[in-house]
């Protein structure tokens, strides 16, 4: 058996005055294919790095394996991509390449074309394949699901759950219970291993929650009656020893020996009742500390005035000559949840752009998305005056500080930054340049500005990129209590079905 013993790790980025880890110890099998959860920000792809020796550290990391770090990042794109694999994993034979690459249904004729032109789901497939041929290695997979379609994450789950050990970092719950059996959480307070699948995990952690909860309203209910018995008892022990300088009826003095005795009798028990209250308040103190708070989000839908939002008729997406999905025709109605699914590569994202396209009356040559116009056959048409709401799938282009951004969005600063509050942001979070948020953080700052939008359609672009479980589960029941007008691309199965109300195939 070999094991990954952290000892006392602590750890703070230079210049910042928190810890990302302080005294933390556990230990783990390199044989478990580890879930590893958390919210954004946490530190998880931090504990890789440093399992990679990437940063100094206090305390003390030990393992007999060598890590491999997924995914790759790749210079030269041009190169052909059996190259490119050859170099993830020197040793592995041709036809050892073709064989994983055919667990996870990518054609070996990848290996002779140039790595730009694959898709992101075969790159991800395809250095996925590589990375676990080297089979001496304990891999570390960073949230690999963002740039896989449904069908995509359900072959990865199931190569993986066919592997020996790794640690994968990911927020898709389906995901993680189809190829985990344990979980590493990241919590508020500690680190905790346990062993499972992401569900029985969140069962478990939501069961402690609510029985600490339960302690803490029985403690603090004993804290008042212990203070309140505290103060009547220390009340009669001074009544009692004001007694000793009195006279009783018949004239004779008091037994001062019998009154002290009972005073400090009566004082003992008051401390008795004093310990045992800050006994309890010690008690309650270490309760909840990895309590997860998700607070109630708002959104404010604007009410149009027909039913019908917007129409697309015999509309496919076009590159160049080809046509990339089947003519489709739908329309999009008040309180209607579109859900857009299909392939990578199918054209979802496009045809949300031809709707942002058509709202904005051309091209989208301003903005974060500007591009050319999108090729396409067939009529996309919206309704007159229309106010769109849009969560763009990239996030690269966000710099430069949340105030600018909010005033260039429109937006209100403080209600803006209250939304990204309960979205988990921490305050230190505020005065730092958006380039430098992790990836589940810019997408935050995304869905914070849409939800701080007034509008009569919100258009999301795989918005879950990247997202902490929480926030997931949050923003369901926000859109399940505004029930506003949607259409959305989104891989995460969980997630589309508790809010989807119509599901679109394409492709």
């Amino acid at each position: 058996m070999s094991l990954i013993q952290v000892e006392n790790l602590t750890f703070s980025y230079p210049a910042s005055y928190d810890n990302i880890f302080e005294d933390v110890s556990f230990q783990i099998d390199t044989d478990w294919k580890l879930g590893f959860v958390g919210r954004n920000g946490r530190g998880k792809t931090t504990f890789l790095n440093l399992l990679q020796r990437k940063y100094e550290y206090s305390g003390t990391i030990t393992s007999s394996v060598q890590f491999d770090y997924f995914p790759r990042e790749v210079k030269d794109e041009s190169r052909w991509t059996g190259e490119i694999l050859q170099e993830i994993c020197p040793q592995a034979q041709e036809w050892e390449l073709v064989r994983e690459l055919s667990c996870l249904s990518v054609p070996e004729e990848i290996l002779w074309r140039p790595y730009q032109t694959l898709s992101k789901g075969e790159q991800t497939k395809a250095q996925l394949a590589a990375c676990f041929l080297r089979e001496e290695n304990f891999l570390l997979i960073d949230e690999p699901t963002n740039h896989l379609d449904a069908e995509g994450r359900q072959l990865a789950a199931a190569y993986l759950k066919k592997k020996k050990g790794f640690i994968l970092v990911s927020h898709d719950r389906r995901f993680l219970d189809g190829c985990v059996d344990h979980i590493l959480s990241l919590n508020r307070a500690d680190i905790e291993v346990q062993s499972g699948n992401f569900s029985s995990w969140m069962e478990n952690f939501s069961r402690q929650q609510e029985f600490e909860l339960q302690k803490q309203e029985r403690l603090k209910k004993d804290i008042r009656r212990l203070e309140n018995a505290a103060k009547r008892t220390g009340g009669w022990s001074e009544q009692v020893e004001k007694t000793k300088k009195g006279t009783r009826n018949s004239g004779l003095r008091p037994d001062r020996g019998f009154i002290g005795h009972k005073s400090a009798k009566m004082m003992k028990r008051s401390k008795v009742i004093e310990a045992r209250q800050h006994q309890a308040i010690k008690e309650k103190s270490g309760l909840l500390k990895n309590m997860e708070t998700a607070e109630r989000l708002k959104l404010s839908p604007m009410a149009y005035h027909t039913d019908r939002l917007a129409s697309f008729s015999e509309v496919s997406v076009c590159y160049g000559e080809k046509e990339i999905c089947s003519p489709l025709s739908f329309e999009v109605r008040k309180g209607e949840r579109i859900a857009l699914e299909g392939g990578n590569g199918s054209g979802k994202s496009s045809l949300l752009k031809l709707l942002m396209e058509e709202s904005f009356g051309g091209s989208l040559q301003d903005g974060p998305w500007a591009r050319d116009r999108i090729g396409h056959t067939g009529t996309v048409t919206v309704g007159s005056g229309l106010v769109i709401s849009y969560v763009p799938q990239d996030t690269s282009y966000l710099k430069g500080s949340l105030s600018d951004f909010a005033e260039k969005a429109g937006i209100e600063e403080r209600l803006f930054k209250a939304v990204l509050r309960k979205m988990d942001f921490e305050r230190v979070q505020f005065d730092k340049d958006m380039a430098d948020f992790s990836g589940g953080q810019k997408k935050k700052v995304l869905l914070a500005r849409s939800l701080c939008e007034q509008a009569h359609l919100y258009v999301w672009d795989e918005p879950l990129n990247f997202v902490d479980i929480y926030s997931r589960m949050q923003i369901e029941e926000l859109i399940r209590e505004f029930d506003p007008a949607m259409i959305f691309v989104e891989h995460d199965g969980a997630f589309r079905d508790m809010v989807a109300t119509r599901v679109i195939k394409v492709g």
